[in-house]
């Protein structure tokens, strides 16, 4: 059953993560944008076939110029939206976007600004703090996505700090091992899995930590629901195979999805889902996130605590939000 859809809108993007290899800076401004009626047909098309949740992402997601009809698009179909940016553009969106996006994150990767500039690759610190406060402005509740790396992952608790300043939600993203770059060491896992315990107002799927303490995914037994739970489409409306970033296949979009889902290329893909030899000890989190949804298993019952957890924070915040939102309105 599908659950979730990466949708990359654009491998375009304005910053310049060490610790990513997704962007294409060289081709900026040629690299494609999806085109708007293609993302409107493959979404009405995915809500019928039972998908829940949309990741509207990239590259730099809000360098989309239909960005607030796409989100409009999917909130009238009733998807679970969300969109992680480095908030250089959100000033411009803010307010058409007041309401729509059900998870908001803005990446934050230091405490300190030098740092999470020369991380990012472009002054982007005072951009994030921000963009926090006009959101907050709005009735909005965004999160702040740490990536905790393992030059970083000591400053969880100044982290930690500034999400309750803001009574935000401090979401620990682990990085993982992708492009040559080192995955998240067992001295920081152990590290993020005691601080973590008890606080409020932070929140990482545990059963990440669990898997790295385990040596990642495993061929003999594999984990990964990639092709099962996730369908990835690019900005030039092809399905990539298995996921993005381990790609080495992919179905262009010319026919209705719910046939290329029944396709003997989707079957084979499906089979060896986690199968690969380059699937071996893979941690990759927006893929593992939906795999330990169903069928049960260890990591399901150890992310069920710090999911509920989550969610029922997000949900109380989101009401508080909705209310503000009305009353904005209202005084207009």
């Amino acid at each position: 059953m599908l659950l979730l859809c990466n949708y990359y809108l654009t491998y375009r993007c304005n910053a310049y993560c060490s610790f990513c290899n997704f962007a294409d800076h060289e081709q900026f401004g040629k690299t494609p944008l999806a085109k708007i009626e293609d993302v409107k047909s493959n979404l009405t098309q995915l809500a019928k076939l039972g998908v829940k949740f949309v990741d509207l992402t990239g590259g730099e997601p809000l360098l989309h110029k239909d960005i607030v009809e796409i989100v409009t698009f999917a909130k009238e179909l009733n998807f679970q939206t969300s969109i992680t940016t480095n908030a250089l553009l959100y000033h411009k969106y803010a307010e058409q976007l007041a309401g729509k996006v059900n998870l908001l994150h803005f990446s934050l990767d230091s405490p300190d600004r030098d740092e999470h500039n020369k991380i990012r690759g472009v002054n982007c610190f005072d951009a994030v703090i921000k963009s926090i406060e006009l959101a907050k402005s709005l009735g909005e509740y965004p999160d702040i996505l740490f990536t905790a790396t393992n030059e970083t992952f000591k400053k969880l608790p100044l982290m930690h700090e500034i999400a309750l300043k803001y009574d935000l939600v401090l979401i620990v993203n682990p990085v993982f091992s992708y492009f040559g770059n080192p995955g998240l060491s067992m001295e920081a896992v152990d590290y993020i899995t005691e601080y973590i315990d008890g606080k409020k107002n932070i929140y990482i799927n545990e059963a990440f930590l669990k898997l790295r303490k385990d040596g990642g995914n495993k061929t003999s037994d594999p984990k990964c629901k990639a092709v099962s739970r996730v369908i990835v489409i690019s900005p030039d409306n092809r399905i990539i195979l298995p996921c993005y970033h381990l790609s080495n296949e992919s179905i262009a979009i010319d026919r209705p999805i719910k046939e290329i889902r029944a396709s003997e290329k989707i079957k084979y893909f499906k089979k060896m889902e986690g199968r690969f030899d380059f699937c071996e000890g893979c941690t990759i989190n927006c893929y593992f996130e939906p795999s330990f949804a169903f069928p049960m298993n260890y990591y399901s019952l150890v992310s069920i605590s710090s999911k509920v957890k989550y969610s029922y924070n997000k949900l109380i915040k989101q009401k508080i939000a909705k209310r503000k939102n009305l009353s904005l309105q209202d005084n207009k």
